[in-house]
């Protein structure tokens, strides 16, 4: 969505400067490789986007895109590791622990989600309260009751048969969880005067999370290799459960449309201009990698 490119430019700009500004060392090298390897920025760009919704500055919302990015960063360099699902592949380039190592693409990891922390609280843009607002809300989001949480139950759920309740719940934790933090963190930046509007923008989240993590699942299957930059039928080598897997290929295809919908819907109840986020919904259910 060429609508997109200005943010995903500014969210690649403002990352470029933070991994610049440290020493450099193999670590900030790995850092920089997995940070820095493109990607759609779909978190980032719905800070943004609810950000300016309500009228707030994209200035102020740098530090928020930016450390959202970092946490799902981390989350991919540790996913792709040999004790999760073990992948050789991440945007069409060899995965951190490929070409760093293991040791190295771990502690990457564990420094891009410090560095998130970091970036939120040396904000000189938003004030105090706000700042733990968005600490509490990204650090529940990416740990216990939100991301690894999701992360555990897939791995779990590996080789086994659930059902669509189970699956569901991984996802929302998986997925989900991030995308609702984004949402929320754009909200936040704006101030108490977001307040009546967030079940909106919640209803919103969690549909197009749920949906985003669908259309994986359908890529996993009808995707091109060449397009989505790893490898095809990734879920079926791992046994992984899938919608697909679950209510078929053209069933699943039907509830990215059902989530789509409920997502317009959440957004058409909140008095200003939604029209980009109803866009990333469409973009979300019809992108191709």
């Amino acid at each position: 969505m060429n609508s997109l490119k200005p943010l995903q430019e500014r969210i690649d700009s403002f990352l470029t400067a933070c991994i610049s500004q440290m020493e450099a060392s193999t670590l900030q090298q790995a850092m920089g490789y997995s940070l820095l390897a493109g990607g759609k920025r779909i978190r980032p760009i719905l800070v943004y986007l609810t950000g300016q919704m309500f009228n707030c500055p994209l200035s102020k919302l740098d530090e928020a895109a930016a450390a959202i990015e970092c946490i799902h960063t981390y989350s991919l360099i540790h996913d792709d590791l040999p004790a999760m699902d073990n992948d050789d592949l991440r945007r069409g380039k060899p995965t951190c622990h490929i070409q760093f190592g293991e040791d190295q693409a771990i502690l990457a990891g564990d420094a891009l989600q410090t560095l998130a922390f970091s970036l939120l609280a040396k904000s000189e843009l938003i004030d105090a309260n706000t700042k733990i607002n968005m600490i509490n809300e990204l650090a529940y989001a990416s740990g216990v009751a939100g991301m690894c949480l999701g992360q555990s139950l897939d791995l779990q759920a590996t080789h086994q048969q659930i059902d669509l309740e189970h699956l569901q719940k991984i996802h929302c934790y998986k997925t989900g969880a991030l995308i609702k933090a984004a949402v929320r963190m754009g909200a936040f930046a704006y101030g108490e005067n977001t307040k009546p509007y967030r079940l909106m923008l919640d209803q919103y989240a969690e549909a197009i999370g749920l949906a985003f993590q669908i259309q994986d699942d359908i890529l996993d299957i009808i995707g091109e290799q060449s397009i989505m930059g790893k490898p095809k039928g990734s879920d079926l080598i791992h046994e992984k459960s899938t919608y697909p897997a679950l209510v078929g290929l053209d069933n699943a295809i039907k509830l990215t449309e059902q989530l789509y919908q409920q997502a317009i819907d959440s957004l058409k109840q909140i008095p200003y201009n939604s029209q980009p986020l109803q866009d990333l919904a469409g973009f979300i259910i019809n992108r191709n990698s």
